[in-house]
């Protein structure tokens, strides 16, 4: 045995020569793609504007998609350019929203079973329970199709329901409990689905412009809440006390889910929405334009029953749970204001807390006039 290794398994021959060439049938492997177009020319981005003329390869999928679509009797997975705003909510994007969602064969979004439906901002999504629904539909939200599971109790709410569905020509499909709960991952349904494209959220500027002309404007912030119940809960009281809006951060932070829609009973639909880059900047540009920003603080330094402010262009910052406001917010903010309690409770809920402080609003103002 050569040298002195002891490996009985060692290699003693030669290694393998050099691998033979291709002979160039690999030569097109090799090639680059081209340069990477702009997101406004990608046809299969969200960025996409519509107007640019279509790879051949991509109009024919389309074209196939629709042709299949139209077949099946639902609704196509692809944009079309030149048709009108899919998206949903009081602000509008301007182009279809991009589905992305595998769907069964039913026509619905798949969800693994024992799971919660957490689509991505451009995929669809499932607004459940028969308030929501309704609010949805009285709204003209474009929806792609309505959801019922089989032997529902048919009430004025599922009637109104079914003859708007039907009078917009939208697919009405008919699927098992048990098919409707694997889709909303065990989620309250109370037997009906309304799938919708992505929210659309109101500009910033149009929301502080539109809340100036109201004669005592109230607009609410939302510093970080990530539980889209607590957004939908917050949106509804804005509706409930007379607010003109509500914004809240893009990152680390709830947007408007079918959760939030469903908690918030369909008021999303009534009250404008908008979300913003940067809150502290947010907050400072409604204070240039006369607002009174208050932040609520369990330390506080203003107790809420006495606040003056009240009865002015409000604007109530709601801290996230549990680390309530940030640092930055609450340094911008005019006023933190504290909620008086009786009791040793540490904190309010933050729904409950925006809840209460407008329902102190509203009482001061009432009051005034």
């Amino acid at each position: 045995m050569p040298g002195n290794s002891r490996n009985a398994s060692k290699r003693v021959t030669s290694k393998k020569g050099a691998s033979m060439g291709s002979g160039g049938k690999n030569r097109s492997g090799l090639k680059g793609r081209g340069k990477t177009l702009p997101a406004d020319e990608r046809p299969w981005h969200k960025g996409y504007s519509g107007t640019e003329r279509l790879p051949d390869k991509t109009a024919r999928k389309q074209d196939k998609e629709r042709r299949a679509a139209a077949a099946e009797g639902r609704a196509p997975k692809v944009g079309v350019p030149g048709t009108k705003d899919t998206t949903w909510g009081r602000g509008g994007t301007g182009r279809p929203a991009p589905q992305r969602g595998k769907v069964t064969g039913r026509g619905g979004p798949r969800v693994a079973p024992g799971r919660r439906s957490n689509p991505t901002k451009e995929g669809p999504e499932l607004l459940l329970g028969r308030n929501p629904v309704v609010e949805a539909l009285r709204a003209a939200v474009p929806a792609t199709a309505l959801y019922l599971a089989q032997g529902i109790d048919i009430d004025d709410r599922i009637a109104e329901i079914v003859r708007t569905a039907g009078d917009r020509g939208m697919p009405i499909l008919e699927i098992s409990r048990n098919e409707l709960d694997r889709m909303t991952g065990g989620v309250l349904h109370q037997g009906v689905g309304l799938q919708v494209p992505p929210f659309a959220y109101e500009d910033f500027d149009d929301l502080v412009a539109a809340a100036l002309e109201q004669t005592s404007p109230l607009l609410v912030a939302l510093d970080g809440i990530t539980d889209p119940r607590n957004v939908g809960a917050v949106i509804r009281s804005v509706a409930a006390f007379g607010g003109h809006g509500v914004f809240l951060t893009q990152r680390r932070a709830a947007g408007i889910t079918a959760t939030a829609w469903r908690t918030s009973a369909g008021a999303a639909a009534r009250v404008p929405v908008s979300q913003v880059v940067n809150l502290t900047r947010a907050i400072k540009q409604a204070q240039q334009a006369g607002f009174t920003a208050i932040g609520l603080d369990a330390d506080g330094e203003t107790d809420l029953y006495q606040l003056e402010a009240a009865v002015g262009p409000l604007l109530v910052v709601v801290g996230s749970e549990g680390r309530g406001l940030s640092r930055l917010v609450g340094e911008t903010c005019d006023l933190r204001v504290r909620i008086p309690m009786a009791s040793d409770v540490e904190s309010l809920n933050a729904s409950v807390a925006a809840a209460v402080t407008l329902a102190e609003v509203a009482r001061r103002r009432a009051a005034e006039s």
